[in-house]
């Protein structure tokens, strides 16, 4: 099975894109053929400091490799070292009307987010992640909810290449990352978890003590007990959902196992619990970044091996469209 996965380099993951997208990505390494990719060139799509793009790009590596991506089994590469998918994107904007990049979600928010900031890279988008996603004759991509729609027309794309062109693509499927996508603020349990809002997020690599901190200072509501409300109370139960997706426990015998104890104690076993289960992934990105040379390697390796397959694809893209 052919899966591709891909991260963008904006800053520091948190706990919701590890349980999320980064956990069920190192999961579906079992199934073999899985290619992993920090998509720089998508992150150049709303303003960013480029002084700060090669950090944030060693920053998404770190992360993939300290939750278990093992690059013997994977692929695992920058996007803009393999300059076959700006190529194929721009063949694949010949066959995507406007009106669909037009309608899609993620672009209406983010230009009203940024206005005058924001290019024709944002409306494009979509075809660069299609391109992504067909150069490698991607069979799955997991992504979050805020992803599906992209997926779908990366879809809509291939079908349409194919028939103007012949059969190229495979129709990838879309695997919905599982309940991380659901975690919210600390500080507005209304609100997903952010990570341009500090204050409410839980980043991967948070030190112990700021975790506590973090933890023990999150909005709840004014009663004590312990239970899953999202209408009436959306801060403990954002809460109880971490506790479970870290802890493995359904959140019924979660509510049980503190009932009567209040929200103090509760939110003190969370860190704990917290502290512990991410421990090893602050250990292991310790270790990697004393490791630079490794990881420029693991990267330069990845890319050869991404453009193999790339190569390949666009030959056989070329041939179809007449362009050799």
């Amino acid at each position: 099975m052919k899966i591709f996965s891909g991260i963008q380099p904006t800053g520091a993951l948190h706990i919701g894109n590890y349980l999320g997208m980064l956990k069920q990505s190192v999961e579906l390494q079992k199934e073999g053929g899985c290619i992993y990719c920090v998509v720089d060139l998508h992150a150049m799509t709303i303003p960013y400091d480029p002084k700060q793009m090669q950090k944030n790009i060693l920053d998404v590596t770190v992360c993939y490799l300290a939750a278990g991506i093992d690059p013997a089994k994977s692929i695992l590469f920058i996007q803009s070292k393999v300059p076959e998918h700006t190529e194929l994107a721009w063949i694949l904007n010949t066959v995507t009307p406007i009106s669909d990049l037009m309608r899609m979600t993620q672009y209406k928010d983010k230009s009203n987010q940024f206005k005058e900031e924001i290019g024709a890279g944002l409306l494009n988008y979509p075809v660069l992640m299609a391109a992504d996603i067909l150069l490698y004759k991607t069979q799955v991509v997991p992504v979050g909810k805020d992803q599906e729609q992209h997926v779908e027309l990366a879809r809509t794309i291939a079908r349409k290449f194919n028939k103007k062109f012949g059969q190229t693509f495979i129709e990838p499927k879309v695997k919905l990352a599982k309940e991380g996508a659901k975690i919210m603020s600390l500080t507005n349990p209304k609100k997903k978890m952010s990570k341009s809002i500090p204050a409410g997020c839980l980043y991967l690599f948070d030190e112990p003590e700021v975790i506590r901190k973090k933890i023990m200072s999150s909005v709840t509501d004014l009663e004590k007990q312990v239970k899953y409300d999202l209408i009436k109370k959306p801060g403990i139960s954002n809460l109880l959902t971490i506790y479970s997706l870290f802890s493995g426990k359904p959140i019924k015998d979660i509510e049980k196992k503190f009932k009567d104890q209040g929200y103090a104690k509760f939110k003190e076993k969370l860190a704990d619990l917290l502290i512990k289960e991410l421990e090893p992934l602050r250990k292991k990105r310790k270790e990697l970044l004393s490791r630079q040379v490794y990881i420029e390697e693991i990267l330069e390796q990845g890319a050869r091996k991404a453009k193999t397959i790339a190569q390949e694809t666009m030959a056989e893209v070329k041939k179809k469209t007449g362009l050799i």
